[in-house]
């Protein structure tokens, strides 16, 4: 009963936006008028007395006519035109600045070492870290803050730009054992300072150093911080400072992301291990290891390591977060059960909310299944905590996408152009935006400039599909739809579709239906996209096969349930 209000609510704003309560009134007074004049006319010019009973039936029979027309068009100065669909709101791109929000910007190295950029960048994350452990404290993430690293932009800009108040900066010199940290704490609204420090330490005191100034923020920013925050903060799961050093170095190859830098940090790390035995944080990037080899490099071979390092994890701390945000990313991305994959992920986001990788596959996961009201909150999040990475963007370009609003996916997505041009998966979804908008010009040279750049991707080789879908060159689709892309099409449910798509779009039934059944058998059931919103299906909804499929996943669909 709660809802019906609400929705009569929105069903009236929807009536005076396409201006059928104004056609509405005019209609009314424009009947009383002819009705009036009608009763005149039948008295003084000697009418017949149905004269206006017959002016009264016709104003009823155009009555629904009238708001029918009223609703599809609209008459303004620019003449006759169809009424304009309602924007869905963007969730993520209100910014109001939070009074509790933080950017800290990388650390300089003043080292005479350029070699010890790492552990300043480390000293940076760890602060990051800590301060994420805050619940009242909107923290900006490593991936967004590190953008701004050696930038010369005054600190109001900076922070406009994530939309934050506060600013902590500083220095690092560390020259053998001895380390002087400088840190400073800026209200960029006012331009003053409210906290300082200088610390001339030991190495061995770098952890007393970053929870001093993760405390010293709460204390400046009148944050009151619970016991548990109090301990998160305190917590140093590496106490031995040479294996910490390694750790930071090997954190350092993991962000670049690259094959040679993964397997550089996988000695790294077994090097720290090897240092001060099994440690959650090391087995926990051992584990983000292997699976950014399976997930980035595309080695399926490694998803047993994965597996292998989740159970010492779990062996060491039940509760891990790490532990089970690694669960659900094998279950989700590689192992299609989205269920048990969610439900991990979610676990892993009761315990760290303000985690942008948890925030981003957790909110990925519920689209996948087609529960797009859980993600609104989701994506807002990550927009704040991450604004300035191209996932942020296209996360919230996926609301649009997956509601059928092919225009707005576009307007959003574009927004990449000044954060990444040349990321992969900006130009794999543009080329595809564009052609769900009908503009396969512009589809078509993203495309030229995907296979120009990285000829040999996963992604350019699934937009050369899309490309030759497109021409309707058979050919050229067997061509590039090789084993290699196929291999990785039956482990993963959103390429499976979108091969569906791009086939169905290239009128292949037979073979588009072969992999929208692959991809709903691993879990990509978001049978409202599926079954109407996606235009480039349109060439297979008419098959039984297709009809029977949706029947399937739509059951899926209604009973999916964490």
């Amino acid at each position: 009963m709660g809802g019906h209000p609400n929705k009569l609510a929105k069903f009236w704003q929807e009536l005076r936006r396409r201006k059928v309560v104004a056609v509405i009134i005019v209609y009314a007074t424009t009947a009383f008028i002819l009705l009036q004049l009608a009763n005149l006319f039948e008295s003084s010019l000697n009418l017949p007395p149905w004269f206006d009973t017959v002016i009264t039936i016709l104003l009823l029979i155009g009555f629904p006519f009238v708001i029918i027309l009223s609703w599809i068009f609209d008459v303004s100065l620019k003449g006759i035109t169809k009424t304009a669909p309602k924007e869905t709101p963007l969730v993520g791109l209100v910014k109001t600045v939070s009074e509790k929000s933080i950017i800290v910007l990388p650390f300089e190295n003043i080292s005479s070492d350029q070699e010890q950029e790492y552990f300043s960048d480390g000293l940076t994350e760890e602060i990051i870290t800590d301060l994420s452990y805050i619940n009242d404290l909107l923290v900006i993430s490593r991936s967004s803050a590190m953008t701004f690293k050696g930038s010369k932009q005054t600190l109001k800009k900076i922070a406009a730009k994530v939309n934050v108040r506060y600013v902590l900066e500083g220095s690092v010199r560390k020259s053998g054992n001895n380390l002087r940290i400088v840190a400073q704490l800026i209200d960029a609204h006012t331009d003053t300072h409210i906290w300082a420090e200088k610390y001339n330490k030991n190495l061995e005191d770098v952890f007393v150093i970053q929870e001093d100034v993760s405390t010293s923020i709460a204390q400046a920013l009148k944050l009151k911080l619970s016991d548990g925050e109090l301990n998160e903060i305190k917590n140093h799961p590496i106490e031995n400072i040479n294996a910490y050093e390694v750790y930071r170095k090997a954190v350092d190859k993991i962000w670049r992301g690259d094959e040679k830098s993964l397997n550089e940090a996988l000695l790294l790390l077994n090097n720290a291990i090897e240092i001060i035995g099994e440690n959650k944080i090391l087995l926990a990037g051992i584990g983000s290891v292997y699976f950014q080899l399976v997930n980035m490099v595309n080695k399926p071979e490694y998803i047993n390591k994965v597996d292998e390092y989740i159970q010492k994890l779990f062996e060491i701390d039940p509760n891990s977060a790490q532990g089970h945000m690694l669960t659900g990313l094998i279950y989700t991305e590689f192992k299609g059960n989205k269920k048990d994959g969610i439900k991990h992920l979610t676990l892993a986001y009761e315990q760290e909310s303000n985690n942008p990788e948890i925030l981003l596959w957790l909110s990925h996961g519920y689209m996948m299944v087609g529960k797009m009201d859980k993600i609104g909150a989701l994506v807002e999040r990550f927009n704040q905590v991450d604004p300035l990475n191209h996932m942020s963007y296209l996360m919230l370009a996926y609301q649009f996408y997956y509601n059928g609003n092919f225009k707005s996916a576009l307007k959003t997505l574009l927004k990449i152009e000044k954060i990444d041009p040349l990321n992969i998966l900006y130009l794999f979804h543009l080329a595809m935006f564009y052609m769900l908008n009908g503009t396969n010009k512009s589809s078509l040279e993203i495309i030229e400039k995907m296979l120009r750049f990285y000829p040999e991707h996963t992604f350019s080789k699934l937009s050369a599909i899309l490309k030759y879908s497109i021409l309707k060159d058979f050919q050229k689709i067997d061509e590039y739809l090789t084993e290699e892309i196929k291999r990785v099409a039956l482990r993963d449910g959103q390429i499976s579709y979108w091969l569906a798509s791009f086939l169905s779009l290239a009128d292949r039934k037979d073979i588009a239906l072969k992999w929208l059944n692959n991809a709903v058998e691993n879990n990509f059931i978001n049978y409202p996209y599926l079954n109407v919103y996606d235009p480039s299906l349109a060439n297979i909804r008419g098959d039984e096969r297709f009809k029977k499929l949706m029947s399937e996943t739509k059951t899926k669909w209604e009973n999916f349930d964490v």
